[in-house]
């Protein structure tokens, strides 16, 4: 027990007598994870909207020009079911439609009331049983006379994962790069408190202390660093990132029909994630600058 008091007060004390340098670390490291938070939260957010898009990709609809009957549409239905691919199709009123707008806006589903006439039109929804013939399937809707027009977001996909894969490649070499320099920083605080006790160090191990007992101080010292960064990068992250949600506004965001990961649970997971980088972070930076320098 007095030796883990030991190794904690030796690790605040030292952490003082360099505070210039450990602000400095502490700065690298805050630095690095407010980067990594930014690539986290677009990462995250996209792949939401890409799962949103991938859930009406299982169906193609066609609009139907004004005037077309149900019994029209009921002939597309019967002639598209016989098309290799397809699961079900339905027809769709123009109402049911307004309906299903309206409870995508949510609470703001109100302001379509102003609406005089439905500008929404009739179509028909077809449910894919195989994606790979998703093409042939929206090829064929394009050609009925009725069609005014097909909703097919194949290529909206693509393009959505594409950059999704984009995005976190770029993300895991940044993260890579920026804990290799926070690391080094580190590794250089902890140095010059080595240097500093390099007399003090000697003496230890003179009289008999072991080596974990005077890696004690350092890496408690790195840990505490990790931790401080964590946390300030967290407040800061959960700050800038409840501010633009509100800035910007939830109901935009419900008009767009693009969700967006609630605060709560971007910050939950977040303070595990930057808790456990900076300790990382921290931990080694400690254990490479002293198994090069202390050679004990």
């Amino acid at each position: 027990m007095k030796s883990f008091f030991y190794t904690l007060k030796q690790s605040f004390l030292q952490f003082g007598r360099n505070l210039n340098m450990a602000v400095a670390s502490i700065f690298a490291i805050t630095c690095m994870l407010l980067i990594l938070s930014l690539f986290f939260i677009i990462v995250i957010n996209v792949n939401m909207a890409a799962e949103k898009v991938k859930g009406d990709y299982d169906s193609i609809e066609i609009f139907l020009k004004e005037g077309t009957t149900e019994e029209s549409a009921e002939e597309i239905i019967s002639d598209i079911e016989t098309q290799a691919g397809v699961d079900s199709a339905h027809f769709k009123t123009k109402d049911q439609a307004m309906e299903e707008f309206r409870s995508r806006w949510g609470e703001n589903g109100y302001l379509l009331d102003s609406l005089t006439d439905n500008p929404l039109p009739d179509s028909v929804v077809i449910v894919i049983g195989d994606l790979e013939k998703a093409d042939a399937i929206a090829e064929k809707a394009a050609g009925y006379s009725q069609t005014e027009d097909v909703k097919y977001y194949k290529s909206t996909v693509d393009k959505l994962l594409k950059v999704t894969n984009f995005i976190q490649f770029g993300a895991i070499v940044l993260m890579v790069v920026l804990i290799i320099i926070s690391i080094v920083v580190v590794s250089n605080t902890i140095k010059l408190t080595v240097f500093n006790r390099a007399d003090e160090i000697s003496i230890m191990k003179y009289i008999g202390a072991t080596n974990w007992f005077i890696r004690g101080p350092f890496l408690v010292e790195g840990i505490i660093i990790g931790m401080i960064s964590g946390g300030i990068a967290l407040g800061i992250t959960a700050l800038v990132y409840s501010n633009l949600i509100e800035a910007v506004g939830e109901q935009v965001f419900s008009m767009l029909s693009m969700p967006m990961v609630p605060v709560s649970f971007l910050m939950y997971n977040f303070a595990w994630i930057f808790m456990a980088l900076g300790i990382s972070i921290g931990s080694c930076g400690s254990i490479i600058s002293m198994k090069r320098f202390l050679r004990v």
